[in-house]
């Protein structure tokens, strides 16, 4: 009996779970914002920036990527410190894929073994390494880095990028979307974040407190989204309060003449009304918790606490 082979084979589609680990800014967030095609994830030149876990949703004809954006693995020096490195490390639990990112233009060190032992550890069936922030450095840099990292402990593949000038950002989102598993597209396609509106907006007001803000400042700022409401006129009224542990600290936030929370404000708005898609009034105010982060019950009313 003759067999038809003129019909098209059907695609595989492929879909699962890729955990985004590492040291502090070695580029996690802004890697996610690069395969999503942009900002979700908030960025900043501080450790800590990334506080709670994001996932992202990355669609392609054939597979149906979970980005999943974590908090740098460090040193805890606090309460909030032992929470984000449990919220990491509880992540390489469930995914299929262990990216661990290395930043291209600092020494790989003790802290870098740390994680990679984490991945080691890990379940996830294959594991790659990535070689973040190539435009900083030489590509002689690049590849001595490249392997430094492949001598942390075996990978599957290696990888060198730049998320920020998009290279190899395809070759990331095409590697990991190749070694997923065979499987169904999970989430809608009008899916793009499993985090709130208020989340969100609390994340975008924070970022912009760690750009303003001098260096003793960021480490002890929370935001809280307390309310966005719609009025008639389809504009959203949206406020937040900016938590710190010193009187002083909020004394900087607010500025003189409240110049600087204006700026706070303004340069947020921005990423607000983009998030809603509507003009958004943005109250912000500034209360003083002390010592709010070695706090439990302070940490999870700032929904910085990982499900058990």
């Amino acid at each position: 009996m003759d067999t038809d082979t003129s019909a098209p084979k059907t695609q595989e589609f492929h879909s699962g779970f890729v955990a985004l680990v590492g040291r502090p800014n070695v580029g996690k967030s802004t890697l996610l914002n690069a395969c999503y095609g942009g900002k979700i994830a908030i960025t900043g030149p501080v450790a800590q920036t990334t506080r709670r876990r994001m996932r992202a949703v990355v669609n392609t004809p054939d597979s149906q990527l979970v980005i999943v954006d974590t908090p740098g693995l460090h040193k805890p020096k606090d309460t909030l410190g032992k929470e984000l490195n449990r919220a990491a490390i509880a992540e390489l639990a469930e995914v299929d894929i262990a990216s661990l990112l290395i930043d291209a233009t600092k020494p790989v060190g003790r802290g870098d073994e740390w994680v990679a032992r984490h991945v080691q550890e890990s379940k996830a069936p294959y594991k790659l390494l990535v070689i973040t922030k190539a435009d900083l450095v030489e590509p002689e840099k690049a590849q001595a880095q490249l392997e430094a990292g492949r001598g942390l402990t075996p990978f599957d593949d290696a990888l060198v990028l730049s998320a920020k000038e998009g290279f190899n950002v395809r070759s990331f989102v095409s590697l990991v979307s190749a070694h997923l598993p065979v499987g169904p597209r999970w989430f809608p396609e009008d899916m793009d974040v499993d985090m709130t509106d208020e989340e969100l907006v609390a994340e975008f007001v924070r970022e912009k407190v760690l750009l303003n803000m001098r260096q003793e400042v960021p480490h002890s700022v929370g935001v809280l989204c307390n309310d966005i409401a719609w009025a008639h006129d389809g504009h959203a009224s949206v406020t937040c309060t900016i938590v710190v542990e010193r009187e002083g600290q909020k004394a900087m936030v607010i500025g003189r003449k409240g110049t600087v929370i204006k700026r706070i404000g303004s340069a947020a708005r921005v990423d607000v009304e983009r998030l809603l898609g509507a003009r958004v009034f943005l109250d912000l105010t500034v209360h003083v918790r002390p010592q709010w982060r070695r706090d439990q019950n302070e940490i999870r009313h700032m929904g910085l606490t990982v499900e058990e």
